[in-house]
């Protein structure tokens, strides 16, 4: 099939595309700026399209050829996205109805229950389903519940009030049912519905559980204590949102139409989608929790690190969503310039930890692994096995080499008593006039809100341990190439 797709730098969008390759469809993607997909690992293998849901021009040269439709735009974020949703609905329609298209597929949000006034965001996504099922084109609407993976803004909302809140007074619409359903559900689901008689499917979860549920669940997978929650009738919606705002970095204009729709319960009441397509079994609230958990927002740690899992790549974060998504990752990095080759550089690197030291303060790295023996931590005590040579595996001091890559990368995880993970890269490269670039990056992922006071604990001290570190690396390495100078032998004249 011929497949566009709308919102390709989106949530869904950037992460349906590479799954309709790889079912053998050619895909056309439509943004408003083709340099937003530029950098995307599928991008040579789509076209691209410019354009926007509200230029019926733009819209008809996108779906010239389209069999199949995607709309996975929405405005949630912007003042007025009822009528810009509703603007964009009528477009994609006429458009579609003049290029042929055979199909329409549009993700919207659950139907509240009967008898209930709907929140602006699920009213908006009822009217734009019924604007495109009223197109005169065949179209398939999927209504999916809070879905759970990296990026959503459903599940980060609750990742941040879980894990920041050990204790916490809540609204009392944490105890509406709700049928979360992981990512990769919901694309195996958009994938499907190009075969799927025409209407509109609930989607949801192997689980029903409630909000209060959630956070407890989540918070047992993320390895948290049980939080302790107080709900009250004081909280309305829009006092609800305001504090969603203040606790997490999800921005008040999207927190309050979510905390609003919330307010419904959510749970799919038709079940027929489950028989139309048996080939899909959904799984369940806690294995999509460890799907999402375990990917990281920062771009360059989600390839390395993350990868190594061989979890669903649907769960993990893209570059082109939000900046408040995937979790809190503190990083403090550091780079230097060294007058001394690659070679002298590495050997530094390759060296660090036990008798050789960690070229900072030796006093405070001392302490560092008393106190982690004192709460039953490695301490330092654990040295190197070679003073010269590391290897994948093995430890050094209170970190375990995770990966290198000789010349270039030594990359260490921390064993020692942490209320979260952490990571320390350095790595070495040349800049090109014969010098060498030290860089050095220490990565923690918080657990709880532990994590996050660990972390402003120490934060001071990191200026003063990791620049002092990378300072004396690169020291350490000039000294090593200016021996190596001195040590050649003089040029025989003849």
């Amino acid at each position: 099939m011929r497949c566009l797709v709308t919102g390709a730098t989106g949530y869904i969008g950037g992460r349906l595309a590479p799954r309709l390759l790889a079912a053998g469809h050619e895909v056309r993607c439509l943004s408003r700026s083709a340099a937003r997909l530029r950098d995307v690992p599928w991008h040579a293998r789509v076209e691209v399209a410019e354009g926007d849901l509200t230029d019926r021009a733009s819209l008809r040269a996108a779906l010239e050829g389209i069999e199949v439709a995607y709309f996975l735009v929405h405005s949630l974020g912007r003042r007025d996205f009822e009528r810009i949703d509703r603007c964009a609905a009528d477009c994609f329609s006429a458009a579609c109805r003049d290029a042929g298209v055979r199909r329409i597929i549009y993700l919207g949000g659950p139907e509240p229950p009967a008898g209930e006034r709907a929140s602006a965001h699920l009213r908006s996504r009822a009217e734009v389903a019924r604007i495109l099922q009223d197109s005169g084109i065949p179209a398939v609407v999927l209504r999916a519940p809070v879905i759970i993976g990296s990026g959503s803004a459903s599940f980060e909302m609750l990742r941040y009030l879980t894990e920041r809140l050990p204790i916490m007074v809540t609204p009392r619409w944490v105890g509406n049912r709700i049928q979360p359903i992981a990512v990769r559900d919901v694309l195996s689901y958009l994938i499907a519905a190009m075969t799927l008689p025409p209407g509109g499917y609930d989607i949801g979860g192997a689980d029903v559980l409630s909000y209060a549920d959630m956070m407890q669940r989540y918070a047992r997978v993320a390895g948290l204590r049980r939080r302790v929650i107080v709900p009250t009738r004081v909280l309305s919606p829009w006092l609800s949102a305001h504090w969603v705002g203040l606790i997490t970095p999800v921005p008040n204009s999207i927190a309050r139409p979510l905390v609003a729709s919330v307010v419904h319960e959510a749970v799919a009441t038709d079940a027929s989608i489950r028989s139309l397509v048996p080939s899909i079994r959904p799984i369940g609230f806690d294995e999509a929790v460890r799907l999402a958990l375990c990917k990281i927002r920062n771009a360059d740690v989600e390839t390395r690190w993350s990868s190594a899992a061989g979890r669903d790549a649907a769960a993990e974060p893209l570059p082109s969503d939000p900046d408040w998504s995937g979790g809190s990752v503190y990083v403090d990095e550091r780079s230097r310039t060294v007058d001394a080759p690659v070679s002298a550089l590495w050997r530094v690197i390759e060296g660090v930890g036990g008798e050789n030291g960690w070229y900072s303060f030796p006093l405070a790295w001392s302490v560092r692994g008393w106190l982690d023996r004192l709460v039953g931590g490695v301490g330092l005590r654990r040295g190197r096995r070679d003073r010269h040579r590391l290897r994948v595996g093995e430890a050094l001091d209170w970190w375990r080499v995770e990966e290198i890559v000789p010349g270039s990368l030594l990359r260490l995880r921390a064993e020692m008593r942490v209320p979260g993970r952490a990571w320390l890269d350095m790595s070495a490269s040349s800049d090109g006039a014969g010098r060498s670039v030290y860089r050095q990056r220490a990565v923690f992922l918080p657990r709880g809100l532990a994590g996050h006071a660990y972390w402003a604990s120490v934060a001071p001290f990191h200026g003063v341990v990791f620049s002092g570190m990378a300072r004396n690396i690169a020291s350490r390495a000039e000294g090593i190439a200016a021996e190596a100078v001195a040590e050649e032998p003089p040029d025989v004249v003849a």
